[in-house]
């Protein structure tokens, strides 16, 4: 595949709001269409852009709006959004058909998920609640939080979220406490949107809501060091009206390949990204 050449929707703010204050959406529904800043200066770091081939892919349940993704000792494992239809769940990758393990309560909003040690954590959007299960779908407790949530991820020590904005939260996994906040830039402005989140080799990779980009984020400085967009994704989803925005990060350690999909996609894609 020829590597792409053009930036695609990229939401960008432009931090005259106090975008990296911590400040989140109300709703996800704001995206701008910008080129990525010329370099004036040199510490401003310009992004690489990254080719992806396709390596396989999988059915995906047209009901499940997908929030959050990971890829744990050979298991597919989702969390899924909206009012009513909020699951923690379990993906057979061959079949698409999925073992829902708990249900959130019918006023609650699934968001993103992580595997942290002996625990799942769930996030919601704004019930300001996470739920903690063991790794068979038992719900342990919940943990309040103050704002939104929309993407989790781990480094095995820390858990990191983030809430719509410009800003990644560092947080105490007992307490939710914030311990550090990371302002996300791309090309020296603030990055706002960032949404589903996976570790990957010391970095977080992040889908940028209402757009086909993964960005690639220093967790020490927020800075983004390269990106991946996948607009050929769509041009899959055969007969799936149902298809709403690309979400979903998963991570194969043992390959080095990504899973990704979106919310309510007809399948679901292996990736390899190209560096």
């Amino acid at each position: 595949m020829k590597k792409i050449k053009y930036i695609l929707l990229i939401a960008l703010s432009v931090a005259l709001s106090g975008a990296c204050a911590g400040k989140s959406k109300s709703a996800k529904s704001v995206s701008t269409n910008v080129q990525v800043a010329e370099d004036k200066g040199s510490e401003v770091v310009q992004p690489a852009l990254y080719d992806y081939r396709i390596v396989k892919q999988y059915p995906h349940s047209k009901t499940s709006y997908t929030q959050g993704l990971q890829f744990v000792d050979g298991v597919m494992w989702e969390g899924t959004g909206q009012n009513g239809r909020s699951h923690l769940q379990r993906i057979d990758l061959n079949t698409g058909e999925v073992d829902i393990v708990a249900t959130l309560n019918k006023d609650e909003f699934g968001e993103g998920i992580t595997h942290f040690k002996e625990y799942i954590y769930q996030l919601t959007w704004l019930s300001n609640i996470a739920h903690v299960y063991d790794k068979q779908g038992n719900h342990l407790k919940t943990i309040r939080y103050k704002g939104e949530g929309w993407g989790i991820t781990t480094d095995g020590e820390h858990l990191y979220m983030s809430d719509g904005s410009s800003v990644i939260r560092r947080i105490n996994p007992e307490t939710f406490k914030t311990e550090k906040s990371i302002c996300v830039t791309l090309g020296g402005q603030p990055l706002e949107l960032i949404n589903e989140l996976e570790w990957i080799d010391g970095k977080i990779w992040a889908n940028v809501y209402m757009t086909y980009s993964i960005v690639v984020i220093d967790p020490e400085t927020g800075v983004v060091e390269g990106y991946v967009d996948m607009p050929e994704l769509y041009t899959y989803l055969d007969d799936n009206p149902e298809a709403e925005a690309f979400n979903g990060i998963a991570y194969d350690a043992t390959t080095g390949h990504i899973f990704v999909t979106g919310k309510d996609w007809c399948r679901l894609f292996e990736v390899e990204v190209i560096r």
